[in-house]
């Protein structure tokens, strides 16, 4: 691409000295003015090319000439919103453009493309679109469910009962009037789907945890932290995770077990410099 610009450069050049030295070279004594031409040409050239290093803006030429790069999701966003206005019908654009809008923290326009994308999608993409258009507008209402919001994701819970984001909202909704059991239903079966190291599941653990003691169904601590030690078999990689068991061990003074943990954990975690750091500093807070 560089080299396309500076031929395009150079091609606009040869035409300014073309212009420029034509009058010189129309006279009547042309081998006496050879200097000249070539002094105005290279002034000419040196010109140009200085002007457009110093004052132009190569690397936007580039960018305009080869369009918006794999990292620049604003510039992608911008362009499918152009491509979707050609093409209104396409419910797979609409869907993209709604994921771009969500990428860039804008729900109210993802609501608004998964809107689009739900009008013109055929009857096996409305799932996936619809809880999406759902969860976009419970983003844009700062996490709380509305109506329209709440109608979607129980469609989509109808027409698919695994649907991670219906039976999370769902669940939200349920705690929220006082429905507890509906509430731990739909997030007990929720969290065994979510993995140990994403953030969702701790915060599930504890509204689950919460719920259990309101009802008077209290957890059994021992079995959760077992439960905790039997993921970290399969997930040795989870650094919060091996911080939660010491700690869980710690505080129910099974200390010959969080020793264990700890000495597990170190060696499960010796190429994670951050995650070994964090273990060892928790270990020192508990003083086992």
């Amino acid at each position: 691409m560089t080299i396309l610009l500076f031929s395009i450069f150079i091609l606009f050049a040869l035409v300014a000295i073309g212009f420029a030295v034509w009058p010189l070279l129309r006279g009547p004594a042309m081998r006496g003015r050879a200097l000249l031409v070539g002094a105005i040409a290279a002034l000419i050239l040196g010109l140009g090319l200085g002007s457009y290093v110093l004052l132009g803006s190569p690397a936007l030429a580039l960018r305009t000439l080869a369009g918006p790069s794999s990292d620049d999701i604003r510039g992608m966003v911008s362009v499918l919103a152009r491509r979707v206005l050609d093409r209104p019908n396409d419910a797979r654009g609409w869907t993209l453009l709604g994921r771009g809008y969500l990428t860039l923290n804008d729900p109210a326009d993802a609501a608004a493309a998964f809107k689009r994308g739900l009008a013109v999608a055929a009857a096996p993409q409305r799932h996936d679109i619809l809880s999406a258009y759902a969860e976009a507008l419970t983003l844009a209402a700062n996490g709380a469910v509305g109506p329209e919001a709440e109608a979607a994701f129980t469609d989509v819970l109808k027409s698919n009962p695994r649907d991670r984001a219906a039976r999370f909202y769902l669940g939200q909704v349920a705690a929220q009037r006082g429905d507890n059991a509906r509430a731990l239903t739909l997030w007990s079966s929720l969290l065994p789907e979510i993995p140990a190291n994403n953030p969702l599941h701790d915060l599930l653990l504890n509204r689950i945890a919460m719920l259990r003691a309101q009802t008077g169904n209290v957890p059994n601590i021992d079995a959760m932290v077992e439960g905790l030690a039997a993921r970290l078999k399969s997930n040795p990689q989870d650094a919060s995770g091996w911080r939660r068991l010491v700690r869980a061990y710690a505080v129910l003074g099974q200390k010959d077990k969080a020793r264990r943990a700890l000495s597990d954990g170190r060696k499960a975690l010796k190429n994670d410099a951050v995650g070994l750091a964090a273990l060892n500093a928790e270990a020192t807070n508990d003083r086992f």
